[in-house]
């Protein structure tokens, strides 16, 4: 408007200003948009409304209620604690590998061969893994076989389909996940952090336990309640493994159960079941997404 008067009074013809326009690189990530607005929030949106209603649609909290059932509190302890024990595990494996082809001095093509393993094995999950394990570790697996010809039997003392059996399972995408996230973080580390510390007069464990773990432990943290995230929401795997039986009842095999049993089918209590899962994947999430910008205000400082 300035200009256009400024214009007038100079006896020229008033300079209209092109219309703002949305640069056309938006449209690169309207299919993302899209993609995460059908396939999480409106699932998520759709779940956490149908918690609250009946079957005749009325507003109820009876939902809620039917979750304080023994099955399903035994049920989401039993994978808090499997999805907690993986992650500890995973997370420690992890970060000593990434440390490995990192800071450990390994030649360049081991760690490349690692990274690409790594980012295979951290989505090799679901039924292909629990068929792979059942044939390595099953009670005819051929590495249960190999170790019974030597003498020493797993079974019965050992079972795959136990919570370790599950445990041992996760791991196996734990780690290279935890390799994938950790392995930015530890190039990071400055050398000029390393010498400084040496020209003081540190020891390599002093530089650790002083500079290094605490500037990676915000990432470390981040990582492992990624992990356990991870390991909450796995549903393939556990229910290939156990057939959706009692012993592997982790809380998605619960959800299923609800939702397509024929005898037990209750949708309100899956939502309910869901809509907690819900509440504990965000709590998994801004936890990781809180570490994750206190290491990077660290590593960029």
């Amino acid at each position: 408007m300035a200009q256009s008067v400024r214009a007038e009074t100079n006896g020229l013809p008033p300079v209209a200003r092109p219309a703002p326009r949305l640069p056309l690189t938006w449209l690169g990530v309207v299919p993302f948009f899209l993609f995460v607005a059908a396939f999480l929030f409106y699932p998520a949106f759709s779940i956490v409304l149908q918690t609250f209603l009946d079957p005749a649609r009325n507003f109820t909290l009876q939902n809620l209620s039917d979750l304080n059932q023994p099955i399903i509190i035994s049920s989401y302890i039993y994978t808090i604690e499997l999805s907690a024990v993986t992650a500890l595990i995973g997370g420690l494996l992890g970060f000593l590998l990434a440390y490995a082809i990192t800071i450990g001095a390994l030649p360049a093509w081991l760690r490349s061969s690692v990274l690409t393993f790594s980012g295979v094995a951290s989505n090799f999950a679901g039924i292909p893994l629990a068929f792979a394990f059942i044939a390595t570790l099953g009670q005819l697996g051929l590495v249960t076989q190999a170790l019974r010809s030597l003498g020493i039997a797993l079974y019965p003392n050992f079972s795959l389909y136990s919570f370790w059996g599950l445990a041992i399972t996760y791991v196996y995408f734990q780690i290279p996940l935890m390799v994938l996230v950790m392995t930015p973080a530890l190039d990071s580390l400055r050398t000029e952090w390393r010498e400084a510390a040496q020209n003081l007069g540190a020891s390599s464990a002093e530089y650790w336990r002083y500079v290094a773990l605490p500037v990676l432990l915000p990432s470390i943290l981040g990582t492992m309640a990624l992990l356990f995230g991870n390991a909450f929401g796995a549903h393939a795997t556990a229910f290939a493994l156990t057939g959706g039986g009692a012993q592997g009842n982790v809380v998605t095999i619960l959800i299923g159960a609800q939702l397509s049993s024929d005898a037990l089918s209750n949708p309100g209590l899956g939502n309910a079941l869901a809509f907690g899962m819900i509440v504990i994947m965000t709590i998994t999430i801004g936890l990781y997404s809180f570490m994750r910008r206190i290491a990077e205000r660290w590593q960029s400082s």
